[in-house]
């Protein structure tokens, strides 16, 4: 087993409502852990706190309660000054790569910010890592003197990657970012996404809604619903075994070209997430739950951990009690 890079440890982020009228839970008590060279997925429907809970890890917002563990650096303890010097571990790729780029500014300015804040290297230096990258992510390089809206969606996000990767991180944090991508593009920037990891022995979470695209890239899945995670093991068992009654749906609603899948009832789940200013008593998913039972309104469920293979299955659930 490889060594633990990233332990997150009851993380929560509560965000105030105006006037003093409550909070929206966004992401509440989230653990997990992260190995060297390992992929976590986070998946969920939109508005569970999976974009809130990246950037909480990487400390662009200040988590409410909780710790993040770093390379057994605890994030949350640092100094702005030292902070800073640690970001150089940790970058992270966002889902809009038009508005994540500065429009003013040409592509090997963009992708050298973050050497020259880092006061890495000297003019050449730079130009040379620049020209290094572009040739990395598949990028011309005469894309140095030319501006962001001159590129595809997918070559912006090609030079997201890059800008990325400039410091050498170990751990990338990929917040959506294929969705906005037409599909044949999205399969290419994912295969540039592995390729990196393998050459760079690089880590990364990947945050998405779409578990076909989390199965083809990720080694763990993390399920969450309404800012908890209600389910997480390795990609082969949970596709093969989901547990909770959300993971299940979930499945049941991936198409997939494949004759024995056919005459298996798709689970549709009523309603939407309900509100996260006031969210349910009990089991949060109870609302829409086609399994619910009379404690799940009233009770929160408990993690129950199982081994299976040798591989752990962690689900939030109360029909394991």
């Amino acid at each position: 087993m490889r060594p633990e890079l990233l332990k997150a440890q009851h993380v929560t982020k509560y965000f105030p409502l105006k006037g003093g009228r409550g909070e929206v839970h966004a992401v509440d008590d989230v653990s997990f852990g992260l190995q060297k060279g390992e992929t976590l997925g986070v998946v969920g429907e939109s508005g569970c706190g999976k974009s809130t809970l990246a950037r909480v890890l990487l400390r662009l917002i200040e988590p409410t309660s909780g710790s993040i563990y770093l390379d057994g650096v605890d994030l949350s303890k640092l100094t702005p000054r030292n902070l800073r010097a640690k970001r150089r571990e940790m970058q992270i790729v966002f889902q809009d790569a038009y508005a994540s780029l500065d429009s003013r500014q040409k592509i090997g300015n963009i992708i050298a910010e973050p050497l020259v804040v880092h006061r890495i290297g000297n003019r050449k230096t730079r130009r040379d890592k620049v020209a290094e990258l572009l040739h990395m992510v598949g990028l011309e390089p005469d894309a140095v003197t030319r501006y962001p809206h001159e590129f595809s969606g997918g070559q912006r996000q090609r030079i997201g990657i890059a800008r990325a990767i400039s410091l050498e991180p170990k751990l990338v944090v990929a917040d959506e970012p294929v969705s906005a991508l037409d599909v044949s593009i999205q399969s290419q920037v994912l295969n540039l996404l592995v390729d990196l990891r393998k050459q760079l022995d690089l880590s990364y979470i990947f945050i998405s809604h779409d578990l076909a695209v989390v199965e083809h890239i990720c080694d763990t899945i993390a399920v969450m619903y309404l800012g908890e995670i209600v389910e997480m093991t390795d990609g082969d068992t949970l596709f093969a075994r989901p547990k909770h009654p959300y993971t299940q749906a979930l499945m049941s609603a991936i198409p997939r070209p494949d004759p024995k899948r056919r005459g298996k009832p798709r689970i549709v789940l009523q309603g939407d997430i309900p509100n996260p200013e006031n969210p349910p008593q009990g089991c949060r998913f109870h609302t829409r739950c086609p399994k619910v039972m009379r404690q799940c309104k009233n009770q929160k469920p408990e993690q129950h951990l199982f081994e299976e293979s040798g591989t752990p299955h962690l689900v939030r659930c109360h029909l394991y009690n």
